[in-house]
C-alpha cells in the first residue's frame, strides 16, 4: 500500500505481472474511487463546459459521454477528464485523483450563482471492471441490458440493491465498465465481482497497462504547459467550437508546428527506462521519456516519450541512457505499443 493522492492505494495485490496477463486475457478490476467525481446542473452547465473542455459538449446527448481536456489561456492541459451527459443542465465530471482539488477551484472560479456544483467523490465509489470477459462478467450479476450499454455510454441500474452507473469507459486499452455505486455498498459490489472470478489489480498493473495503450498521465505525458498538439490529443479537441479556453494558442502552434511530439518507444531488452531519461539519435540529444514499463505482450520495455518532431517517426533508431549504460530502441506511433497475443 501507498500513498497516492492522499488515498492509501495497493500497488500489487500479488503480482503485477499476473494482474496485468487477467485484464488482457480475461478479467480484472481496480478500486479507483480515488478519481474525483463532480457533478454540475444549472441551466448553463452546457455552456460553462464548452468554455472549460475541449472537446465539443453540445455534441453530448443524455447516457453519452467523452474524453476531454480542461486547457488553460496557453492552451495548456490542466487536466484530462471524461464529461458524462445526465440529461443536458446536469453532467457528472470524473477528474484525476491528484487534481480533483485543484479542478474542483477552476471550475469553481467560472460557476455563476445559478450553478449547482457539487463534489461526489467522498460519497461514492468507483470500480473498474476491465478485460475481454469485463461485459460477460458484468451481465452476470446485474442483467443481459447492461450489453446494449455502448463504448463512451452510461446505463444505470441495481446489482442486487445497490444503485450503480454503469460506465463503458476505462483506462487499459481494454473493454469493460467503470461502475459508480454509493460508498456504504463499495465493500458488497467488491464482493459480488470477487466471487465471479475477477482477479483484483493495483496501481503498478493499471500504469503497465495504460502504458500499454498509450494513455497519457497527468505529471508524466501531460501537464499546463503541454499542448494537445504535442500530446497527440487533438483528436479530443473541437477546434469548430466558438470559444474554449486556449483555443488561439492551440490554433497559432498548430499553424507553426511543434517543436516535439509524444512517440512510443519499444527497447531491446527489459531494463526499465523511466521518466526523466534521455533519449538520444547519434549521439544528439533528441527528447526525455515521461513513462516506461515492462510489457509482457511484448516481454520487452515499453516506453513513451517527447521527441524532436524530426524523430518521433515511425521506425527511428534511438538510445536511451539508463544508468549507467545504453538502451537501444525503437520510435513506433502510442497506439502500436500494445499487441495482443493470440486467442
Amino acid at each position: 500500500m501507498v500513498d497516492f493522492a492522499g488515498w492509501s492505494m495497493p500497488v500489487m495485490y500479488g503480482s503485477i505481472l499476473e494482474e496485468v496477463k487477467a485484464v488482457r486475457g480475461a478479467c480484472g478490476m481496480f478500486d479507483i474511487s480515488h478519481m474525483g467525481r463532480f457533478h454540475l446542473e444549472s441551466r448553463g452547465a452546457c455552456a460553462l463546459l464548452q468554455k472549460l473542455t475541449s472537446n465539443n459538449v453540445e455534441h453530448l446527448k443524455p447516457y453519452q459521454a467523452h474524453y476531454s481536456l480542461l486547457t488553460n489561456d496557453r492552451g495548456g492541459i490542466e487536466d484530462d477528464i471524461i464529461v458524462y451527459c445526465i440529461h443536458p443542465e446536469h453532467y457528472l465530471v470524473v477528474v484525476n485523483a491528484s487534481n480533483a482539488q485543484k479542478d474542483w477551484v477552476w471550475i469553481q472560479q467560472h460557476v455563476d450563482l445559478q450553478s449547482d456544483l457539487v463534489d461526489y467523490t467522498a460519497g461514492t465509489a468507483m470500480i473498474a471492471v476491465q478485460g475481454p470477459l469485463a461485459v460477460e462478467t458484468v451481465a452476470r450479476i446485474a442483467g443481459e441490458e447492461v450489453r446494449q450499454i455502448g463504448r463512451f455510454h452510461w446505463g444505470q441500474g441495481k446489482l442486487n440493491d445497490v444503485d450503480v452507473l454503469y460506465c463503458r469507459t476505462g483506462y487499459t486499452g481494454e473493454d469493460g465498465f467503470e461502475l459508480i455505486a454509493p460508498a456504504e455498498s463499495a465493500v458488497e459490489l467488491w464482493n459480488m465481482l470477487l466471487r465471479e472470478g475477477v482477479v483484483p489489480c493495483g496501481l503498478g498493473a493499471r500504469d503497465t497497462l495504460r502504458i500499454e495503450a498509450g494513455y497519457p498521465l497527468y505529471g508524466h505525458e501531460i501537464d499546463s504547459d503541454t499542448t494537445p498538439v504535442e500530446a497527440g490529443l487533438m483528436w479530443a479537441v473541437d477546434m469548430e467550437k466558438s470559444f474554449f479556453n486556449g483555443q488561439e494558442a492551440i490554433r497559432n502552434l498548430q499553424k507553426q508546428g511543434a517543436q516535439r511530439r509524444l512517440a512510443g518507444l519499444v527497447c531491446n531488452d527489459r531494463s526499465l527506462p523511466r521518466q526523466g531519461y534521455t533519449v538520444m539519435h547519434d549521439s544528439n540529444v533528441i527528447g526525455q521519456v515521461t513513462s516506461g514499463a515492462f510489457s509482457p505482450a511484448r516481454g520487452c520495455s515499453i516506453a513513451m516519450a517527447y521527441l524532436h518532431r524530426d524523430k518521433a517517426r515511425s521506425g527511428v533508431s534511438v538510445q536511451i541512457g539508463v544508468r549507467d549504460r545504453i538502451l537501444n530502441a525503437t520510435v513506433v506511433p502510442k497506439k502500436e505499443l500494445l499487441i495482443r497475443q493470440p486467442a
